[in-house]
């Protein structure tokens, strides 16, 4: 299909271009044929669906760099709302736990669709969690972020470390080594899309030094390198993980992933905290990517991750929400803004703007994930594109700079998506799910949370 998208009122290619007005664009399929005027296009759109964005600002489409989606399912519990990570996970592990594959499935649907209205349309989804042995609930993620139609990144996760063996989760969410590496294997050649604009790729993702084993970690990365696959895992996201390396293996945790092979330009890593001056030159010079999380960073008082030192070093940094247990909302617009703020907070007012954070939070993301095909609107790039009408209550007043505006005035929620070529939100509005559709998710996903809260 090719769709004549016209006349946008505002225009941002993304990256470090400037602002445009009345610009459109020719989409085929699932690609960015042209940009340009109005007039300019009009003879290649002669037998295209014409979209009327004149009243809307377009840019790249959000990439979230992690989540975990069936936190979804446990958000706002009360028995973690005052708790610091190492508490909060031994707290949730047992409920985690009870999770069954329509579980699974049923958060994936809930966290893809409210990402989506808040401009995302690429995530990560770091699953890790695998109860009872049943890992038929990652082609159940599959098949779910498939009908919301959001890119997915689904880190096929692991612990392989129990309470008995000195991890945190229970055992029944754990599995072998061996079980762990043919069954990521097996996904892998199921479901991970090699090709240009492919819409489910796979990252071979051990959950942290402290739930796998160091044997695991290795051998991790070394057949993620072999398939030319990303790593990711958490990195330095709390002293506690900082007091266990150092107990553990002699070393701080940015040098015990250098010492398993994991320190390079195919691994990325959630939060990064706690690192010093000499580690984050060294993160710049590896080229590791990081999946900054602010407000789960403030949720669980983790700290404030160095970001702009990052940005400085050259380190690839991209923006996330986290899991939803720990956020409590899966908004990356709203993540960008506290993004802005928590490094103003320490750094003074200049030392980062509104566009360094959209540009961590599409091409920064793009880069992470290794990819070339999206975080930008120019001709060859994925038609991955989200639209912003500008006559909201909250944006009265804005218009001297629209784009900044979208953080500093905290909007919420695109009026216009596509992924992939496709439309999946128009008028503010679902287009693969009716409103009846959605509220019944809703009424499911609370209800199922409450018996989950319950068998505690």
């Amino acid at each position: 299909m090719k769709i004549f998208l016209k006349n946008a009122k505002y225009f941002w290619a993304g990256g470090d271009t400037e602002l445009k007005e009345n610009v459109s664009l020719i989409i085929e399929d699932s690609e960015i044929k042209a940009v340009g005027s109005d007039t300019e296009l009009a003879p290649m759109a002669k037998d295209a669906k014409n979209i009327d964005a004149s009243d809307m600002l377009l840019m790249p489409g959000l990439v979230n760099t992690h989540h975990h989606f069936y936190q979804t399912l446990t958000r706002n519990y009360p028995n973690v709302q005052d708790a610091k990570l190492f508490n909060w996970l031994t707290n949730l592990y047992g409920l985690w736990a009870k999770f069954t594959p329509s579980d699974f499935e049923l958060s994936t649907k809930i966290a893809c669709l409210e990402l989506l209205q808040s401009g995302c349309t690429t995530s990560v989804d770091h699953s890790y969690l695998v109860p009872n042995n049943d890992s038929s609930i990652y082609i159940k993620q599959v098949e779910a972020a498939r009908q919301a139609g959001l890119r997915f990144h689904l880190c096929r996760g692991s612990m392989s470390r129990s309470k008995k063996d000195g991890g945190l989760p229970p055992d029944s969410v754990v599995q072998t080594e061996d079980v762990i590496m043919k069954e990521t294997a097996e996904l892998v050649d199921k479901v991970h899309e090699t090709k240009k604009g492919g819409m489910c790729r796979i990252i071979v993702a051990p959950c942290s030094p402290f739930s796998v084993t160091k044997e695991l970690m290795v051998e991790a990365k070394k057949y993620a390198n072999e398939k030319g696959l990303k790593c990711h895992t958490h990195l330095a996201e709390t002293f506690d993980e900082q007091d266990y390396t150092l107990a553990d293996c002699g070393l701080r945790p940015f040098d015990f992933m250098v010492k398993l092979g994991w320190m390079d330009e195919n691994s990325f890593f959630a939060h990064c905290v706690h690192l010093n001056e000499d580690e984050i030159k060294r993160m710049g010079e590896a080229q590791g990517g990081v999946a900054h999380c602010p407000t789960s960073n403030m949720r669980l008082a983790s700290g404030i991750a160095p970001i702009v030192e990052m940005l400085k070093n050259n380190v690839p940094v991209s923006v996330a929400v986290d899991g939803s247990a720990s956020n409590d909302c899966s908004n990356m617009f709203l993540e960008c803004r506290n993004m802005l703020l928590l490094q103003r907070v320490l750094k003074t007012a200049d030392c980062i703007t509104a566009r360094d954070v959209l540009k961590c939070a599409t091409l920064g993301g793009a880069k992470v994930l290794g990819r070339t095909d999206i975080g930008m609107l120019e001709p060859g790039y994925e038609a991955d594109i989200i639209g912003i009408k500008l006559n909201s209550l909250r944006q009265a007043g804005s218009s001297t700079d629209p784009l900044a505006a979208i953080v500093f005035c905290a909007v919420d929620h695109v009026d216009f998506s596509m992924v992939h070529g496709d439309v999946l939100i128009q008028n503010s509005k679902f287009t693969k799910f009716s409103e009846y559709e959605i509220e019944e998710l809703i009424a499911k996903q609370n209800e199922r949370s409450k018996e989950i809260y319950i068998s505690r």
